[in-house]
């Protein structure tokens, strides 16, 4: 079983900017994406990127947050700049592997998932 390990959460305060990175084999990202989930909601997509390395974001981080990886697909990334207190959840990387198609915020395309790593954003 592929194990992956997210590192870089924290508490910010709001309008601040953190750096996610969550850790793999080798391609184990090709497509891979970033999902959260705060107490009391659902696990939502928030950033997604394919094979091919297009992207897609959700409406409520469009232009805050950005995925990225290593040319290995060994390490995946999500910048997030400009926190609002709204982001503060728990974060999950996710991947499957060398997947072509088109970027997914869909929690069902992803077969490999980290454990979580808190994010704490204060107003």
């Amino acid at each position: 079983q592929v194990q992956v390990v997210e590192s870089g959460g924290g508490s910010v305060q709001a309008g601040k900017s953190l750096r996610l990175s969550c850790v793999g084999p080798k391609y184990t990202y090709g497509r891979a994406a970033w999902f959260r989930q705060a107490p009391g909601q659902e696990r939502e997509g928030v950033a997604a990127i394919s094979y091919a390395g297009s992207t897609t974001y959700a409406d409520s981080v469009e232009g805050r947050f950005t995925i990225d990886r290593t040319n290995a697909k060994t390490t995946l990334y999500l910048q997030m700049d400009n926190l609002f207190a709204e982001d503060t959840a728990m974060y999950y990387c996710a991947a499957a592997g060398l997947v072509e198609g088109r970027p997914s915020l869909t929690a069902t395309d992803y077969n490999i998932w980290g454990r979580g790593i808190q994010v704490t954003v204060s107003s």
